[in-house]
């Protein structure tokens, strides 16, 4: 089993495995909700290990294990497994809005000229009410509308979407504005347009239907690169998140594979 998307240990086991693998204890995963922001999800419980994953505010978290200051479990939208400092959940959220653009601020009071409290980065989930045709309310404060999408809105332009985060700093692991990687870039786009995405780039490629190789790309098109995956913004420019530039960016295809090592190149064409 892929350890990245069914969470099984040496020692415990998510008990909705317990027909496909042997544990010493299954256990009954607990919902929860991220209280932060962002929350990074760690491939082991030390702040220093390597960030798989983000917990966005609002979101879901299935905790299998707690042991400590760190809770073991997967994301709800997605069931990407990772570890987060268990002080950072709490109860469920009956999120009703999501942040949609790059960041959103929170401000005091429904007015512009208000003291700002926080900003809250694209992914960010809300409870918020009172929508006056400027701001809503939440427990925390209050947020234009501009800034917010209802939770289930579907956007038809996927690339659009993407496309608002320009600019936006790469980061491993990240997905949200405040930092975001190439499959958390093409995770949160499609999410937006109703399509379910798998955390990471190899396991996109089963999005969609296969695109022979040297066939015209057009808009909207997934390509894959070694560890890396793109959306076409028309038939020869990319649209992607990537270390190179350390931002999100749109760019020519050739170009990026002019970049690729020797025996680099596209691995896989995806069209939705």
């Amino acid at each position: 089993m892929d350890p990245r998307i069914h969470a099984v240990r040496k020692d415990v086991a998510d008990v909705a495995l317990a027909d496909r693998v042997f544990a010493p204890h299954y256990a009954l995963p607990l919902l929860h909700s991220g209280l932060e922001a962002v929350t990074p999800m760690r491939a082991a419980p030390a702040h220093d290990a390597t960030a798989v994953s983000e917990l966005l505010g609002g979101e879901g978290f299935a905790v299998v294990d707690a042991s400590g200051d760190w809770a073991w479990g997967f994301s709800s939208h997605d069931g990407y497994v990772g570890y987060v400092p268990a002080d950072l959940l709490g109860p469920v959220v009956a999120s009703t809005h999501m942040v949609t653009q790059p960041a959103a601020l929170l401000f005091a009071d429904r007015s512009i000229k208000a003291p700002v409290l926080a900003r809250l980065p694209w992914g960010v989930r809300l409870a918020a009410t009172g929508d006056d045709g400027s701001f809503l309310e939440t427990a925390e404060g209050f947020v234009h509308h501009r800034h917010l999408s209802a939770i289930g809105a579907i956007e038809p332009d996927y690339v659009a979407a993407a496309a608002r985060l320009a600019g936006a700093p790469y980061r491993w692991g990240g997905r949200s504005g405040d930092g975001i990687d190439c499959s958390g870039l093409v995770q949160q786009a499609l999410a937006l347009a109703g399509i379910e995405a798998p955390r990471d780039s190899d396991l996109q490629q089963g999005l969609g239907t296969a695109i022979a190789a040297g066939a015209p790309l057009r808009r909207g098109d997934l390509v894959f690169l070694p560890g890396h995956v793109g959306i076409m913004a028309d038939d020869t420019h990319m649209l992607h998140a990537n270390a190179f530039w350390m931002r999100v960016v749109t760019e020519p295809l050739a170009d990026i594979l002019a970049r690729q090592p020797e025996g680099g190149g596209i691995t896989a064409l995806r069209r939705l």
